[in-house]
């Protein structure tokens, strides 16, 4: 029996993904819930398992292919196992009724009889593109079954037949290297064009003292990680300033609908995350509500989760304002982009001591440069301007926290 691998539902918003990474081949036994291929969408990669015990009969849709919610992406034969006993139980028979002398000849006439259906469909789609002569291949998979690796073997074969006739001279290493791009760079891209096209992005940018804070965190990370269970960071903090700031300036925690600004009396602050396949901003949901310790726990958890690729889809959306921290990478000064339908994103950056002036004396403080880019389509400069001092007002004072919260 034929059991069908389809796509999985993946959320409301994702409706197509890209085909990752096959982790089984055709003919391989797999047990039910083993995984089977890895599918890359927009926010996540998801893995595919298998839905019963048997035999991968076929690959139908190779790797690098879109696919939608419900399409077919193999077979699995769930009596395979049986037919393959059988087989061999055949085949130990013939071995003995056969001369030795015509073993290789009948084995070669048996597999020339079958070529025209024992190939797969990928394997056969891509022979058919690179005009491959499938008669004169030897398959690989189980009971002489031609293969996509075939098939691939054959193509390299020609490519070095072709290179060596070539009178031209070939370097030993191509000056340019192409890689696919991943569903998730495919998504980061249009994002961030679509940020660009339907929005009017404008940036302003503060400096902020850093000491109050930094002497808190000092004088209580230790205490702090002993009762919490996690470090005392400058995350929470900034989180913390953000949502007061939101609750101030309204219209910094909204979106644009065609004619209308939908105000959001929620706060999702999301957090950038950068990860080997490209940024992620993991959501920090009703972050009104959450304690200091909460926030820290929440965005280590975050990191956790992005490390092993086990963000779901419910972890990255929801989020009404962003956080970008490019001073873990030692950036000094940015321009952030908006994560758009979001009006407004916060770019932090590394701390430098530097020379300022305070009561008429040049002091060493430790500074960051903040900048605040927003859609000025819905917020105004002046607006703009105030909600990044207040949250420079928090951070140089964070007493200021304790009494607005």
């Amino acid at each position: 029996m034929a059991i069908e691998i389809k796509v999985p539902e993946m959320g409301e918003s994702i409706v197509e993904a890209t085909v990752g990474a096959w982790v089984k081949n055709e003919g391989d036994q797999i047990e039910a819930g083993e995984t089977i291929l890895e599918l890359e969408t927009e926010k996540v990669n998801l893995e595919v398992t298998a839905p019963a015990t048997g035999t991968l009969e076929t690959v139908n849709i190779p790797e690098g292919e879109i696919v939608n919610v419900g399409t077919v992406l193999g077979t699995i034969n769930t009596e395979s196992i049986e037919k393959i006993q059988i087989q061999d139980n055949t085949s130990d028979s013939k071995k003995e009724l056969e001369l030795p002398n015509n073993t290789k000849t009948e084995t070669q006439a048996e597999k020339s009889e079958d070529k025209d259906v024992n190939i797969t469909p990928v394997a056969k789609n891509l022979a058919d593109k690179h005009s491959i002569n499938i008669d004169s291949i030897n398959g690989s998979g189980r009971a002489g079954k031609i293969t996509i690796d075939d098939i691939n073997s054959e193509i390299n074969k020609n490519n070095q037949i072709n290179t060596s006739n070539d009178e031209l001279p070939v370097p030993q290493e191509s000056l340019e290297t192409k890689k696919r791009i991943t569903k998730r760079r495919e998504t980061i891209a249009k994002r961030l064009t679509d940020a660009h096209l339907n929005t009017v992005m404008t940036t302003t940018y503060n400096e902020v003292d850093m000491s109050e804070i930094m002497a808190i965190r000092s004088k209580y990370k230790d205490s702090f990680k002993e009762e919490k269970g996690v470090g005392l960071g400058f995350m929470s903090f900034f989180v913390k300033s953000v949502v007061q700031a939101l609750i101030d300036f309204p219209n910094l925690n909204s979106e644009m609908q065609e004619k209308e600004i939908i105000l959001k009396n929620y706060y999702h602050v999301g957090i950038a995350v950068a990860s080997e396949e490209g940024l992620v901003v993991p959501v920090l949901k009703n972050a009104n509500t959450l304690s200091f310790s909460q926030i820290e726990k929440s965005i280590a958890d975050m990191v956790t989760k992005t490390k092993t690729k086990t963000l779901t889809i419910d972890d990255l959306t929801g989020g009404t304002f962003t956080i970008t921290n490019g001073g873990v990478f030692g950036s000094m000064f940015s321009t952030p982009i908006l994560n758009h339908p979001q009006v407004g994103i916060l770019g932090m950056h590394t701390i430098k001591k530097k020379p300022v002036v305070i009561n008429d004396e040049i002091v060493i403080r430790p500074i960051m440069y903040l900048a605040l880019t927003y859609d000025h389509r819905i917020v105004d400069g002046g607006e703009a301007v105030q909600f990044l001092v207040r949250i420079k007002e928090f951070i140089e004072d964070p007493q200021k926290l304790l009494i607005e919260n």
